[in-house]
């Protein structure tokens, strides 16, 4: 296995410095990635692999119109939706032990504190709406190199769940909020690795149970967090569909991954290694501080400091509650002597492994949405 100076092009995985080098581009309006995949046709249209049809039947029933189906007239108060922010404010700092004395922070007004609560959320929708940007481009891939006609079928439907979540986060961003953040720089080169790999199977891996997982998380906890009542409702919309893309992962990889090689599992172990401290270095946010004149890494060492579990932002961690468990059914943790699992306890990460894995998940949310339909469709006769 390759050490991390290989992998991440850094000694240390916590080097805030290496980290904070990276920039984004904010006048770059268009951005090439080559990719030398090759389009698969297949001429077996046997429907041979029931969970993906079920899916795929399921996904043709489930479109909803990001035009019509939500209430943009909404007004959109940014203040209170900064209200409901993760970002700490300095009561919960001092409760968690954390002196603002003679830093950036220790002269910050209410006012100040909710402007960077403002922007955190412009800037973590931004994320996710090029994130799905990101998950567009890789379902029109997988529809082209996926070799299962099952497979074909269920990513075509992806397409058009991706296209429409674009939508949802650009006109929430440009309509309700002050416009978006350019796309993270660690984010960016992670998108560029998915999809310049030749292989089928590490599109899925990159985006389906990673990038995916992630966004699934964090959807997850801002529905459960905001009191807006626009964007509660649009995250509802797309973890309903984001709930499927991750099973369609777990599900095709499974299948895939009991056949590989030591050494074959061992490069999807090192691409999930590479892509979670991918993930993990975006949420550090360097546009976000720049914009609001603080140097990034003192506000990383007051707020978000990496390698040190007792101030460890719960938040961040919770983002990979979806991955691990994921990945522990796909075998990745202990393939391999559980390289990848000590390379997740060092991230602090590897608590989740006993949480439900998505396709558990989905298939528990899918027999109550059932049983909803028919409660409301047996009322309906009656009246």
């Amino acid at each position: 296995m390759r050490d991390d100076a290989v992998l991440l092009g850094r000694d240390g995985v916590d080097d805030l410095d290496a980290i904070l080098e990276l920039r984004s581009d904010p006048s770059a309006v268009l951005r090439s990635v080559r990719d030398d995949a090759p389009a698969l046709f297949t001429w077996d249209y046997e429907r041979s692999r029931a969970p993906l049809s079920k899916l795929y039947e399921k996904a043709k029933s489930a479109q909803w119109n990001a035009t019509t189906d939500l209430p943009w007239d909404t007004e959109v108060d940014q203040e209170m939706l900064a209200a409901t922010s993760p970002m700490q404010g300095p009561e919960m700092l001092a409760a968690s032990g954390v002196d603002l004395t003679g830093t950036a922070f220790e002269r910050w007004s209410k006012a100040d504190w909710t402007n960077a609560a403002i922007e955190q959320q412009n800037w973590t929708l931004s994320q996710f709406l090029h994130g799905e940007q990101g998950a567009l481009l890789c379902s029109a891939k997988i529809v082209e190199t996926v070799p299962w006609i099952d497979a074909k079928y269920y990513a075509s439907t992806q397409v058009m769940d991706e296209a429409r979540h674009v939508e949802v986060f650009a006109r929430y961003l440009d309509e309700k909020m002050d416009g978006h953040y350019p796309i993270d720089p660690h984010l960016a080169l992670l998108l560029d690795d998915v999809i310049a790999d030749s292989r089928w199977d590490i599109t899925y891996l990159g985006m389906q149970i990673m990038v995916e997982g992630l966004a699934l998380a964090a959807f997850g906890l801002a529905q459960a967090i905001t009191q807006e009542p626009l964007l509660k409702q649009l995250l509802r919309y797309v973890m309903s569909d984001e709930a499927r893309h991750v099973a369609f992962g777990v599900l095709s990889l499974k299948e895939f991954y009991e056949g590989l090689s030591d050494a074959e599992l061992a490069e999807r172990q090192e691409f999930a290694f590479e892509a979670a401290v991918r993930m993990r270095d975006r949420l550090v946010g360097r546009e976000v501080w720049d914009r609001l004149g603080v140097d990034p890494k003192e506000a990383m060492r007051v707020l978000n400091p990496f390698g040190d579990d007792k101030n460890a932002d719960p938040f961040q961690m919770l983002l990979f509650s979806k991955i691990v468990p994921n990945l522990s059914k796909l075998g990745l943790l202990d393939a391999n002597g559980g390289w990848l699992r000590t390379k997740f306890d060092g991230l602090g990460v590897t608590q989740f492994e006993t949480w439900t894995d998505t396709t558990i998940e989905y298939e528990l949310l899918d027999a109550v949405t059932a049983d909803r339909e028919a409660e409301a469709s047996e009322a309906s006769e009656a009246s």
